[in-house]
């Protein structure tokens, strides 16, 4: 995503109320889109079969209408934002499985050859600087192409945690009715070999520490926690637990113990944390593995913002998705990184006021509690090593070489994306790529299938040994064509996926108050259920301050698609489960073949007249 900075004296969050509105698509145009999405991945029964689910739900006076009709009237309340402000929460916090992994996102920053100490006494000089500029609405709104877009995610970079609950998590945060205004907290919260301290950053009178007085901090940290805790005794494990379970220990975690419940509230209100590890990683692929499931009780996966430093300088973060999207978190990782530590410390009117307070976060665990840490810990470990990945560095390619070629470069990977799926598998299966919606108030992001009948002829004339160049170009030219069409759609939120999805919730929060009392049979048929069965699910995350950028995959046949996709460079990280990770290792080595091979091809295409 291109962005620039708007009006330096306009301040960040001014233009929110003025951004227009989510569009609230009709039912008739979110269900025709939805046939002509999910068709190319049904055989002719499956698509009459959802053809007529479809014309039954459309039926007038139908369960489809009163589900609309429920919808707008929700839309059109006051201090309701967007028709999609009750479809997040349950979209992120309503999911009952470990976020750890399975939800949360890293970048890997690029390397600074900097020490760990210094490293990170920098990343945390530089984000109390940005928390300084979004506090006193210093930051410009960002404009992509003129358009000036969302500011709201920045509220939640700092002290925002995710709480775990029995049936849907909630976020605590500030700038919110229970904590107006921006937060006030002036620590870190510091882990170290399983070990937890609240680090103060900024003195009493608000002031920033200097570089010199964090470095003393983390020092001092590292000396205080030089012993591993216990494996039984690390708590940040719990974190790791599919929710349900994580709120019920949380619960027994404070129940009659006062000094657990306020070593929780320290940590849920710290800025953010930094995770020191006292290692360095084997190799690049080992330092993103270690940034999106490490662990060693050396994380707080509920935290929206964990800055990881490795032994020897090397860092990242890793990010709680529920209230942030990649394109917030690349703007605070470009504020972080863009500009010296050194500066912006001076910027932020940082001084010297000798070491930062220090102090331990200790939890009085029963049996029964040291066993749910030490379970949790065994479990996670092995989830991650269920988990197979690969990085995959193109040196020689990134979106200049697309773009001589007269092609998006994102249709340009997409399509070579398909091309690796159909070699590697055999098949084409649906797609999903997060396409930015951020130009709309509280705008975050659209759901965008990639599959289109173009794509298939596209896949195919590539492996037909009929074809000749000038019909391969043209069926690529198509399929880039349609992609980039559909992706203007999404942006417009002329989208059907995410509009049927919120039906289908109202249905299931509140089905009987608005005449619905069961599931519709749409949301059964082999179109909804086929199209969101992601093979590929992929996601970009442009920025010359990061190597890489993952998540992991969304089932267990997916292959996680994150790619970092610069004028000069194309990396990838892929996850996928490791009972598939051969499929996943045949995609990336046709990938390479894949994009060398439409290279060639485009390279080859006769001037236009």
């Amino acid at each position: 995503m291109n962005t620039s900075q708007g009006n330096a004296h306009t301040p960040t969050f001014s233009q929110e109320d003025q951004l227009p509105r989510v569009p609230l698509p009709t039912l008739e145009d979110s269900c025709e889109r939805f046939l002509t999405w999910c068709a190319p991945l049904l055989d002719a029964d499956e698509r009459a079969a959802t053809e007529a689910e479809v014309e039954a739900f459309l039926r007038p006076g139908g369960w489809g209408q009163a589900l609309q009709s429920a919808l707008e009237e929700y839309d059109s309340r006051e201090g309701v934002h967007s028709w999609l402000d009750t479809f997040w929460p349950y979209r992120y916090l309503g999911r009952r499985d470990r976020i750890a992994l399975n939800a949360n996102f890293f970048f890997l920053f690029q390397d600074s050859g900097e020490s760990q100490v210094e490293r990170a006494a920098g990343l945390i000089a530089s984000a109390v600087a940005y928390k300084r500029q979004i506090d006193e609405e210093l930051i410009p709104p960002v404009a992509q192409r003129g358009i000036p877009q969302s500011m709201e995610q920045h509220k939640y970079l700092f002290s925002s945690t995710r709480i775990p609950g029995p049936e849907q998590d909630t976020c605590r945060t500030p700038y919110s009715e229970e904590w107006p205004g921006p937060s006030r907290a002036r620590h870190i919260v510091v882990l170290f070999r399983g070990n937890m301290f609240r680090l103060e950053v900024l003195g009493a009178d608000g002031v920033p520490h200097s570089l010199e007085d964090l470095e003393a901090g983390l020092r001092a940290v590292m000396k205080a926690g030089a012993e591993p805790a216990a494996p039984d005794s690390s708590v940040g494990h719990l974190t790791t637990m599919a929710r349900a379970e994580w709120a019920a220990a949380r619960q027994s975690l404070i129940a009659g113990r006062p000094g657990n419940a306020e070593s929780l509230e320290e940590i849920e209100t710290a800025l953010f944390c930094v995770c020191l590890e006292d290692f360095a990683p084997a190799d690049t692929q080992n330092a993103c593995d270690e940034l999106l499931y490490g662990d060693r009780g050396n994380r707080w996966f509920d935290k929206a913002v964990s800055l990881v430093v490795f032994e020897g300088g090397r860092a990242g973060l890793n990010v709680e998705h529920c209230q942030l999207d990649g394109t917030t978190v690349l703007s605070f990782t470009d504020a972080l990184l863009g500009t010296p530590a050194e500066e912006q410390s001076r910027q932020s009117g940082a001084r010297s006021q000798g070491q930062p307070a220090l102090e331990p976060l200790e939890f009085e665990l029963d049996d029964t509690l040291r066993t749910q840490v030490r379970t949790a810990a065994d479990a996670f470990a092995a989830y991650g090593q269920s988990t197979a990945t690969r990085t995959v560095s193109f040196d020689d390619f990134g979106s200049k070489a697309a773009k001589a070629l007269r092609v998006s470069p994102d249709a340009f990977v997409q399509a070579a994306y398909q091309l690796a799926h159909q070699r590697a598998k055999g098949h084409l299966g649906a797609t999903y790529e997060s396409i930015a919606t951020r130009q709309y108030r509280h705008g975050r992001t659209e759901a965008m299938r990639v599959v289109t009948p173009e794509m298939f002829d596209f896949v195919a004339a590539m492996d037909d040994p009929g074809a000749d160049g000038d019909t391969r170009r043209s069926a690529f030219r198509a399929a880039a064509e349609k992609h980039v069409a559909r992706a203007k759609e999404c942006q417009a939120i002329q989208a059907p996926e995410q509009h049927l999805w919120e039906l289908e919730l109202i249905q299931k929060r509140r089905g009987d108050d608005v005449g619905v009392p069961e599931q519709p049979s749409l949301f059964r048929t082999p179109g909804w259920l086929t199209m969101r069965d992601d093979y590929l699910s992929t996601s970009s995350a442009p920025s010359v301050n990061i190597q890489y950028f993952g998540f992991g995959s969304t089932s267990s046949r997916c292959i996680g698609v994150a790619y970092v996709l610069l004028p000069d460079r194309f990396n990838l990280y892929l996850s996928t489960p490791l009972k598939v990770a051969d499929q996943m290792h045949t995609f990336a080595d046709r990938l390479r073949e894949a994009v060398s091979e439409l290279r060639e091809l485009l390279a080859g295409e006769r001037p236009a007249d």
